[in-house]
Parts: structure tokens; sequence; C-alpha cells
């Protein structure tokens, strides 16, 4: 099984099996000084979303003004409370994520989106650049019919906006968010504790239009 092409889903029945307890989290955040794990703020919602390398994708977020807290996990796979290894190994099925908790009365899940679609090449199926993997790929897990409607309409319409720059189809899996598994903690925040440490993450300079999501509503 170790031996098997990384960039091909594992089927259910040979995804690692995991273990019940899961990864201890942080209390805080590095940058923003809030929780991590619930409960969060009354009114807030959360977006999943898989980009590449969690390292660098979760600074595009806490950066972004209506931005509660974000952290970084496992979701989209089989195996129950993974480890960073095992995600690796590509015997799990998931993705790495960062979840992002926002007011929606400050910033917009479509903003969030737009930040989304323009810090990565949503082109390449199970890689970002050097990094090639399932674990790498780009993915929207949605929590309700509205994220999903955005979802779908911001991804229709970037797709003409890449398509009219030479790009190909994107290949963003959208799904129905599943159970989210923090990562360890020396994952959260790492480009904050390790100010030179690797970010894989790379847009393709394609402005993703401002408002499009409200375009198909």
């Amino acid at each position: 099984m170790f031996g098997r092409d990384k960039t091909t889903m594992v089927p259910a029945q040979d995804a690692l099996p995991g273990r019940p307890t899961p990864i201890p989290v942080p209390e805080r955040h590095l940058v923003l000084g809030t929780r991590l794990a619930p409960p969060y703020p009354e009114g807030s919602e959360i977006a999943d979303v898989a980009l590449g390398c969690f390292w660098g994708a979760e600074r595009a977020f806490w950066q972004i003004p209506g931005v509660i807290t974000t952290a970084v996990g496992y979701q989209g796979g089989h195996t129950v409370n993974p480890t960073y290894e095992e995600v690796c190994s590509g015997l799990t099925g998931h993705a790495e994520v960062v979840r992002v908790v926002f007011d929606p009365a400050k910033v917009s899940y479509e903003e969030l989106l737009r930040v989304f679609w323009e810090t990565h090449d949503p082109t390449q199926g199970m890689r970002q650049g050097n990094d090639v993997g399932t674990q790498y790929r780009s993915a929207i897990y949605t929590h309700g019919p509205v994220q999903k409607k955005s979802a779908h309409t911001t991804r229709d319409t970037y797709q003409q906006t890449l398509s009219d720059a030479g790009y190909g189809e994107i290949t963003t899996e959208i799904a129905p968010a599943g159970p989210f598994y923090f990562a360890e903690d020396y994952h959260q925040q790492y480009l904050k504790a390790n100010p030179n440490g690797y970010c894989g993450i790379g847009g393709t300079g394609v402005s993703c239009p401002v408002g499009i999501a409200s375009a198909g509503k």
C-alpha cells in the first residue's frame, strides 16, 4: 500500500483506520489571540478550504479583516483523527485544509472565496506546484446550501476568466463539509512561528472578480 500512487484517491476500504483520540489543539491563535477550537462567537460562520500546503495557505486568511480565527487540519477523507505523517502517505484521503471562522457582518463568504481562488492554481489536480499528492488538492467543503451555491457560482465564473487567460479546467473538489480534524500544534500558524518557513502557495495571477457570487443569484 505504501508504494501506491499518491495522486490517486485511496478507496475507503484501503484507508488507514486512525484512532479514537483527537489531536490536542492549542488554546489560542498565535496571531489573533482567539480560540482555535469551538465554541466560536455567536453569529460567526465557518469556511473550510484546501489550496495546497496549509502552512502558507493559513496566513492568507488570518490577515483578512473580519476573520475571527483560523486553524489547519485534515478533511475530505476517511481516516479518523489522522496524523500528519499518515496524511502525507496518501492513505487517508484527506486534504490539508484551512478552517476560517469569520464574522459575516464584516467579511463575506464570497470575499473569502475570492482570496481562495486567487491564492493558488485550482487547475492542477492532485498537486500545487512541487507539492504532489491527494493531500494538496484544491477543495471547498461547504456548510449549507448558501455556501454550496456560492462555491459553484464563483467556480464557474472564475473558470471563464481562467480560460480567457489560457488556463485549463478547474479541478477543485466541492463537497459538503465532513469532520474536520485539527492538525498538530506545530502546524498551527506555522509561518508566524517560523517566519522563514516553507510556503508553497502561489496563484495564477488571474484576478477573481469581486462580487461574482452574487452575479448568479
